[in-house]
C-alpha cells in the first residue's frame, strides 16, 4: 500500500477544513466547488440540486457565470446534467457539445468547455443532485477521477441532507400527496392477505463521519465489525426457528458465504485507504454494488447483489452499535426498497403481517423465506417508500398484487371483513379436511397439493391433501452458489418423503433456465427465455446434472416407490432419452448393491402442445402424465404470461384449450395412463369445475386451494356439469367463463366469491 495520500483523501481533508470554517451554508457550498475544481484540475465545477417537479437547479459553480446560480434549470433527462440525474449513473464525455443530449444555456457562459464528467449525488437511494466538472480542452477522464468524484458526491449528499451546505427546505422531497388513499400495483411474490401499520425499513445507518483521521484504526474497526457480523449470522443459524434443514436454512447458509467473501472486504479496505472512515467506505462499496445491480439483467446476479446490500446495512449497524431492527408494537406491514433474508428475520414475526418491496423477485432469498413463513409479500411496487408514511394503514393484497395505502373507511372495512372471513373459512376448511372428495353422484376426485419447500409438506395434514402431485426441486439449487452436494439433496428429498408418509410424492426434475438462473451453469441472455435453454433441454445437454439428482432421489426413496417426471418435454424422443438416464441409474444401483426404490414410475409434464401429435406413442411409454397448465396456456396461445398487457387476453376457459385437454384425458383413459392437472387452473374452483367435466379426476394445486376445491367437488352432480360444459364447448360460445359461473351459482355449486381468473 502506498504511503502517498490519494487524491480523494487529500480532498476530503481539505473539505473537512472548509466545513469547520465560518460562513453561511451557501458560502460553504461555493467554497466546496472551488476546492473540487482545483483538486480535479478542472476549469469548472458545478453543483445542481433537485427542486420540486424533478427540476435540477444550479446552486453553486466555479467557472461558469455566477449570475446563472439559481437561474439555470434543467428537467430530469434534459441535457447532460439531466441525463445523469435520470439514469442515476456517472457520465464522462470528451466532446460534450457534440453529444445528442447536450443542452446549451446561454446564461452559463459554458461555450468554451468541451469535456464533461458528471456524477449523481444520491441520498437514501434517491438522486438529489448532480456534481459536474468541465474542462476547456477535450479530455478523457480516467476511472480514478470518476471514482474520486463519486466519493466526493457521496460526502456532499450527506452534508446537503443535513443542512450544512444548503438549507434543508430548499431540497425537494419528491413524494405523492400525503394523507390521500392510494392503490399501488406490484407483483405477488408470497400469497396472502394482510393489514397493518406501515413500518419503513430504513436500511442503511446515517453516516455522519466521512473523513478518516487514522486509516489503520479504521481498518481495524472494519475487521472487528466483520467478525461481529459473522458471529451474528452464526447465532441466527443456531436458533431453534432455523431447525435442522429446509430452504430457509439454506438461504442463510448462502448468506453466510457472502459475509465471508474476501473480495467484498478488500473493496471496503481499498475505500478506507482513499481516506474514508469504515462506515463511509462500506457505503461507498454499496453504491458501487447498486450501480452494478442497475446495469445487469441477470436475475441471479441481481438477487446476490441484494444480499450484499443487506450485508452492508448490517455491517453499518454493527459499526454504529445500533439495534438491527425497530421493535414492532402492533400488527405491521414492512415497507422497503429491498430486503435481505437476515433482515426479514430481525423482525418479530408474530407482529409482521406483510411485506412491500420496491424491488425484489420471486426467486430472491427474501421471497423464498416469506413463502416458507406464510408472510404475504408484494414486490416491484414502484415508489412505495415515497408514498407510504410510517404509521399509515397499509393493506397487502398478494392475491391480486395490490398494495392499498391509507384506504378509505369503506375499503378498509371490506378488507377487514375479507381477512376475518378468510380466517374463519380456513378454519372451516381445516375442519373439513377429513371429508372425502366425492361428488354428489359418487365420483371420487383425488386432490393433491403442489410444493417446493420442505415447510410446505407440513400442510399435508392440515389440508387433508391426498399427496404431493408436484414437488418442484429447483429451489434448493437456486439458493446455493454451487451445485448442492449429493447428501444435501438426498436429505431434502428424504424429509419430504418422510413427512408425506404413505401419501404419494411426484418429484419434478430440475426446471431451471429462463428466469430461474443457477450460478453453477453458464447463463446467456436469451430473446425468449421461456422457450429457451431450460428444464429437460438443460438436463439432456448436461446429463451429469440429471444423473446426480436422480441418484439423490433414488437413495432417498430406498424401499418405497419413486415417482419422477420431466418438465418441458416437447417430443417423445426427449422423454425416451431422459428415461434412459433413469434406467441407467437403476442398473448402477443394482450393480453396486445400493439400496434403491422398490419401483420407479417415470412421467412427463405436458406443457408443450407438440406432444399432442405424439400422444399415443408417449402414453405407451410413460407411467403417468401431469398437465402443467401455466406453461401450456403460454405456449398454446403464444402469450407471455408475465406481460401485464396480455394477462386477460387469453382465458384458459376457452373452447380451443378445453378441447385440447379433453383430447389428452380421453386418450390417456383409453390406454390406462393416470393423468393429473397441476397448474393454476386446478387451483381455481371454476376452472377446476371445467376440468372435472372434461374427465380429469386428479388435481394438484397450492395448499390454500385444497379446501375450496374439496367443497366444490362435494357440491356437484358430475353428469349434469359434464353435459353442460361439453355442449358449451361445441356451441361456439366465446365467453365461457361468465356462462359457467352463472350455471354454477344457479345449481348451488361452491365456487367461492373471489376472482377466479388472475
Amino acid at each position: 500500500m502506498s504511503d502517498l495520500p490519494s487524491r480523494p483523501r487529500i480532498l476530503l481533508r481539505q473539505l473537512h477544513r472548509v466545513m469547520a470554517g465560518p460562513g453561511r451554508a451557501e458560502e460553504r457550498l461555493q467554497g466546496v466547488v472551488r476546492l473540487i475544481a482545483q483538486n480535479m484540475v478542472a476549469e469548472v465545477c458545478s453543483v445542481y440540486l433537485v427542486r420540486a417537479g424533478e427540476i435540477l437547479e444550479l446552486f453553486a459553480t466555479e467557472g461558469l457565470n455566477p449570475q446563472a446560480v439559481h437561474q439555470t434549470r434543467l428537467r430530469f433527462g434534459e441535457g447532460l446534467v439531466g441525463l445523469v440525474a435520470q439514469r442515476g449513473l456517472p457520465l464522462r464525455i470528451q466532446e460534450a457539445p457534440k453529444h445528442p443530449r447536450f443542452a446549451y444555456r446561454a446564461e452559463t457562459g459554458e461555450e468554451p468547455y468541451h469535456s464533461f464528467l458528471g456524477v449523481p449525488i444520491i441520498r437514501h437511494g434517491r438522486v438529489i443532485g448532480v456534481l459536474v466538472v468541465q474542462n476547456v480542452k477535450p479530455r478523457e477522464y480516467t476511472d480514478e477521477e470518476e471514482e474520486a468524484l463519486q466519493t466526493i458526491a457521496m460526502v456532499l449528499a450527506e452534508l446537503i441532507g443535513s443542512g450544512e451546505l444548503v438549507a434543508p427546505e430548499e431540497i425537494a422531497e419528491v413524494a405523492g400527496p400525503a394523507g390521500l388513499p392510494l392503490t399501488l400495483d406490484g407483483e405477488a411474490m408470497a400469497a396472502g392477505l394482510a393489514a397493518g401499520r406501515a413500518v419503513l425499513h430504513e436500511g442503511a445507518i446515517e453516516v455522519t463521519r466521512y473523513v478518516a483521521e487514522d486509516v489503520e484504526q479504521e481498518r481495524k474497526r472494519l475487521d472487528e465489525a466483520l467478525a461481529a457480523l459473522r458471529e451474528e449470522i452464526d447465532r441466527m443459524l443456531a436458533s431453534p426457528e432455523m431447525g435442522a434443514g429446509g430452504e430457509h436454512r439454506e438461504v442463510l447458509e448462502a448468506y453466510r458465504m457472502f459475509a465471508q467473501d474476501r473480495g467484498w472486504r478488500d473493496r471496503i479496505l481499498h475505500a478506507i485507504d482513499s481516506g474514508l472512515t469504515a462506515e463511509a467506505a462500506v457505503e461507498r462499496v454499496a453504491q458501487d454494488n447498486r450501480r452494478r445491480m442497475s446495469a445487469t439483467e441477470d436475475p441471479y446476479l441481481r438477487a446476490r447483489l441484494h444480499d450484499l446490500e443487506d450485508l452492508s446495512r448490517r455491517l453499518l449497524r454493527v459499526l454504529a452499535g445500533q439495534p438491527r431492527a425497530p421493535r414492532l408494537e402492533e400488527d405491521s406491514i414492512l415497507v422497503a426498497r429491498n430486503l435481505g433474508p437476515a433482515e426479514l428475520l430481525d423482525y418479530d414475526l408474530t407482529r409482521l403481517k406483510g411485506v412491500v418491496l420496491e424491488e425484489g423477485a420471486p426467486t430472491a432469498h427474501v421471497a423464498i423465506l416469506a413463502r416458507a413463513m406464510g408472510i404475504p409479500l408484494v414486490g416491484r411496487v414502484e415508489g412505495a417508500r415515497e408514498h407510504v408514511e410510517p404509521g399509515d394503514l397499509v393493506i397487502v393484497d398478494a392475491e391480486n398484487a395490490h398494495v392499498l395505502v391509507r384506504p378509505a373507511e369503506e375499503v378498509r372495512e371490506t378488507y377487514e371483513r375479507a381477512i376475518a372471513a378468510r380466517a374463519r373459512e380456513l378454519e372451516s376448511f381445516f375442519a373439513e379436511r377429513d371429508l372425502p372428495s366425492i361428488t354428489r353422484d359418487g365420483v371420487e376426485i383425488t386432490l393433491m397439493m403442489n410444493a417446493g419447500l420442505v415447510n410446505d409438506t407440513a400442510l399435508l395434514e392440515r389440508t387433508g391433501a391426498a399427496g404431493i402431485g408436484l414437488f418442484r426441486t429447483e429451489f434448493q439449487f437456486m439458493v446455493r452458489s454451487t451445485l448442492p452436494r449429493l447428501d444435501a439433496q438426498r436429505e431434502l428429498y428424504a424429509r419430504v418423503l418422510e413427512t408425506a408418509g404413505e401419501r404419494p410424492v411426484y418429484f419434478r426434475t430440475l426446471d431451471i433456465g429462463g428466469d430461474k438462473v443457477v450460478p453453477f451453469l453458464p447463463h446467456e441472455r436469451e430473446a425468449n427465455p421461456a422457450m429457451g435453454w431450460r428444464a429437460i433441454r438443460i438436463a439432456l445437454d448436461r446429463p451429469v446434472l440429471l444423473r446426480y439428482q436422480l441418484r439423490a432421489l433414488m437413495q432417498a426413496s430406498a424401499g418405497r416407490a419413486l415417482r419422477v417426471m420431466f418438465p418441458m418435454v416437447a417430443t417423445v424422443a426427449e422423454f425416451r432419452a431422459a428415461r434412459a438416464i433413469v434406467e441407467k441409474e437403476q442398473r448402477r444401483f443394482e450393480r453396486l448393491g445400493i439400496a434403491g426404490p422398490e419401483r420407479v414410475e417415470v412421467g412427463v409434464m405436458v406443457e408443450v402442445p407438440s406432444l399432442a401429435f405424439e400422444l399415443r406413442e408417449l402414453l405407451h411409454e410413460a407411467d403417468f402424465l401431469s398437465v402443467g397448465t401455466n406453461d401450456l396456456v403460454q405456449f398454446f396461445f403464444a402469450v407471455d404470461r408475465t406481460n401485464p398487457k396480455l394477462t386477460r387476453r387469453y382465458d384458459p376457459l376457452s373452447p380451443a384449450l378445453l378441447r385440447f385437454i379433453r383430447r389428452l384425458v380421453v386418450t390417456a383413459d383409453q390406454i390406462g395412463v393416470p393423468l393429473t392437472v397441476c397448474g393454476e387452473m386446478a387451483g381455481r374452483p371454476l376452472d377446476a369445475l371445467a376440468l372435472l367435466a372434461l374427465g380429469v379426476r386428479r388435481l394438484s394445486m397450492s395448499p390454500s386451494a385444497i379446501g375450496p376445491a374439496r367443497r366444490m367437488v362435494r357440491s356437484i352432480d358430475l353428469p349434469r356439469v359434464e353435459n353442460f360444459i361439453l355442449q358449451l364447448i361445441d356451441s361456439g360460445e366465446r365467453e365461457m367463463r361468465s356462462t359457467l359461473r352463472n350455471f354454477a351459482r344457479d345449481h348451488g355449486i361452491a365456487i367461492g366469491s373471489g376472482a377466479d381468473f388472475i
